[in-house]
């Protein structure tokens, strides 16, 4: 996609999907930040009488009433509580109670698949989170799919012989493992004519409503023509689920780490089903030490490991690691490839 169409996309996506859910004061100054600027936009963040800020690639700016970024605290547009109100009854579309339950979460899912994270004053019922009421500050993340992220990821994942094998991808915060993730659901959902690999079904449980972006239960993201997906479900119940009743080849799941997580896993590579899951973390070495994780590397349960990081800019691939002799069979050393892939 060359700029001018990546543009029209931006153009296209903000005016369809992002601004009218913002009180119209805040459209009226996003729509003067020169579009050239939102290439790479991440996120719209609000908080009230605090000023209008954007990330864009990982850098926060702040926003004056002309629509110029900033890093200067001169004439920029301070949110209003009315600011606050209007956008909140926008996205909420007038009710509330409608969204109570995504509000239990801290996220609102808009439609496009972009997600809202809301913070205010918390209301309990009983030891658990009922709602969230005089918010004080949103963050509003914009969706993206990059197809074809997982290109350089598949051959290394495809076993011949049985299908796919079991996959754990480790990258710090923002380094692509949910873009890379989502992307190959996509792929190996509906199949890799190029690869000579079939479609599969595959069962996804999207506990933050981050790798389908489901809104009111469809999802806004492509994940394949055979993807079945429990929206907001708890990994290891989601798991189980899928299991008893979706007969999955494959089961993906987002960021581990809960001994709950690691039994469903057990439960479904012991009934044939492919695991593909992420975690947090920089190297196999840092994962090791975390006692839930531990069980199951050296349970053997994954034979492949994927690292991703920044070397290559955000999302490159690092390191391919054999789950069975713990050999690097792809580096990306210092610009410099070394592939011992068959």
């Amino acid at each position: 996609m060359d700029k001018v169409e990546n543009r029209k996309k931006i153009d296209k996506l903000l005016e369809l999907e992002i601004f009218p859910f913002l009180y119209f004061p805040l459209r009226q100054v996003l729509q003067k930040v020169p579009i050239g600027s939102l290439d790479f936009l991440e996120e719209i963040r609000l908080r009230q009488l605090k000023p209008l800020m954007l990330v864009i690639g990982s850098q926060d700016f702040m926003v004056t009433h002309g629509g110029r970024l900033t890093s200067k605290y001169d004439d920029v547009y301070i949110v209003s509580k009315e600011d606050m109100d209007k956008t909140f009854q926008l996205i909420c579309q007038g009710s509330v109670y409608a969204v109570e339950d995504e509000l239990k979460n801290g996220f609102i899912t808009l439609p496009g698949g972009h997600r809202v994270g809301i913070t205010g004053k918390v209301i309990l019922e009983g030891s658990t989170v009922k709602t969230i009421k005089s918010v004080s500050a949103f963050n509003i993340r914009i969706a993206r799919e990059v197809m074809g992220a997982a290109d350089k990821v598949l051959p290394y994942i495809i076993d011949k012989r049985f299908g796919i094998y079991n996959t754990l991808i480790l990258s710090p915060p923002k380094a692509g493992k949910t873009t890379l993730l989502r992307d190959l659901i996509r792929q190996l959902s509906s199949g890799v004519e190029r690869l000579h690999v079939r479609g599969f079904k595959v069962g996804l449980v999207d506990e933050r409503s981050e790798i389908a972006c489901c809104h009111n239960g469809v999802p806004q993201n492509n994940v394949g023509l055979r993807t079945d997906v429990l929206d907001a479900c708890p990994k290891a119940q989601g798991i189980m689920m899928l299991l008893r009743s979706m007969s999955p080849d494959i089961i993906a799941t987002d960021e581990i780490g809960r001994i709950e997580d690691v039994k469903a896993i057990e439960e479904a590579v012991n009934a044939g089903v492919t695991i593909i899951t992420t975690v947090h973390g920089t190297n196999l070495d840092e994962i090791k030490k975390r006692p839930t994780i531990h069980k199951l590397i050296n349970s053997g349960f994954f034979k492949r490991y994927i690292i991703l990081g920044f070397s290559s800019g955000v999302g490159s691939l690092e390191m391919v690691i054999d789950g069975e002799s713990f050999k690097t069979i792809y580096e990306n050393k210092k610009g410099k490839v070394v592939s011992n892939a068959v």
